[in-house]
């Protein structure tokens, strides 16, 4: 059995096909991704980057859509993919998504380019609670990269730089506007930019970890979505959550994705 989750999100669109392994004398049901797509809008409507996302997919693992058993959606544009079978919320993907890839995960840090949220899940892999900053992109993917702009840098080398230095220096702006103007200020006054890009994604984790705290942290911790990618982001986030590890996925983007497709196969059964 093939069944798909697809997570729209604000900057591009994930598509995973997932199928059902049969494994002699298990008990339970064994899954394996087929197919991993992502693919970036570009000038299409989101209903027709979700169509062509997912027919790309389809065609990448010689499938057709009749195939597929049932598509399940998530993202913020997740109403927009009109041939999905069912939506699902970002926590509640999210959830599953990490859990199936860390079975012991019980706290979820997902950040995106837009939205950063922080997320409680049982050893089921189901959301019991959440925090999220879906109004500002001060705690997500976006601030960190206008900033990096701000620098002249690219997201990867300001993640990189930041790893050089080891001062601290407060942000107090909570909006990526003023924000810019700060780092702005700073570089006037000649501080080196490895300092800047280590002060700005220290304050996007602290506010990522504030987020956390609201549901708790505990358990293994894991870490998902584009960030993850950032390792100057991973360590300060790692630093400001005082814990000792912070799980990575080797697909981070596509985990939301993957727990739609997951909970489109239980549901069948």
């Amino acid at each position: 059995m093939i069944t798909a989750g697809i997570d729209m999100g604000s900057r591009s669109v994930k598509v995973v096909l997932l199928e059902e392994v049969a494994v002699d004398g298990a008990a339970q049901k064994a899954y394996s991704v087929k197919k991993a797509h992502l693919m970036l809008p570009g000038e299409l409507d989101a209903d027709q980057a979700a169509e062509k996302a997912y027919d790309d997919a389809l065609a990448g693992a010689g499938l057709s859509r009749g195939d597929v058993k049932a598509v399940f959606a998530t993202g913020a544009g997740r109403k927009q993919v009109a041939f999905a079978t069912e939506g699902l919320t970002e926590m509640t993907a999210g959830a599953k998504g990490a859990n199936f890839m860390f079975p012991n995960a019980r706290t979820v840090v997902d950040v995106g380019a837009e939205e950063g949220r922080g997320i409680k899940t049982d050893a089921d892999g189901r959301a019991t609670d959440f925090a999220g900053n879906e109004k500002c992109a001060a705690g997500a993917g976006s601030f960190a990269e206008a900033m990096s702009r701000a620098l002249q840098m690219t997201l990867k080398e300001f993640g990189e730089a930041s790893l050089r230095s080891d001062r601290t220096i407060p942000m107090n702006a909570q909006c990526t506007v003023f924000a810019e103007s700060e780092v702005v200020s700073l570089i006037h006054s000649s501080t080196p930019k490895e300092d800047i890009a280590k002060a700005v994604l220290d304050a996007v984790a602290s506010r990522v970890c504030a987020m956390v705290r609201r549901v708790g942290i505990e358990g293994e911790v894991v870490l998902i979505g584009g960030m993850v990618h950032n390792t100057g982001f991973v360590k300060s986030l790692k630093t400001a959550m005082d814990v000792d590890a912070v799980s990575l996925p080797d697909m981070p983007e596509y985990i939301s994705a993957l727990g739609c497709a997951l909970i489109a196969a239980e549901r069948q059964h």
